[in-house]
């Protein structure tokens, strides 16, 4: 079994930051792109941003140099540092990541999400 479990989320006002925090453990052999998604009530789950196995990074158009991801594959966990937040970021975030098992199984695994609520 593989788990994704996320941290970081909560209240923030407007322009100030957070960081999200995941860690995938379990029966692990590779990890490749990681990445956040998030989805706000009503709305389509979109993508926050990713990174693959080779620090390619890749962000949503929304970002605009707000947000920086990053991984420690020593530890195989992503972060997400959310600066100049706004209320329009308000969603659940979701971490997820495309993993070999050591069954040799390659599947996208997701966390439960955290909630982010920016409000003043």
């Amino acid at each position: 079994q593989v788990q994704l479990v996320e941290s970081g989320g909560g209240l923030v006002q407007p322009g100030g930051s957070l960081r999200l925090s995941c860690a995938a453990s379990g029966s692990i052999s590779n990890i490749y792109t990681m990445g956040w998604y998030r989805q706000a009530p009503g709305k389509e789950r979109e993508l926050v941003a990713n990174v693959t196995a080779l620090s390619h990074t890749n962000y949503g158009d929304f970002v605009k140099g707000r947000f920086t991801i990053s991984r420690d594959n020593a530890k195989n966990a992503v972060s997400l540092q959310m600066n100049s937040l706004k209320p329009e970021d308000t969603a659940v975030y979701y971490c997820n990541a495309d993993i070999r098992t050591t069954a040799w199984v390659m599947k996208i695994y997701w966390g439960q999400g955290t909630q982010v609520t920016v409000s003043s």
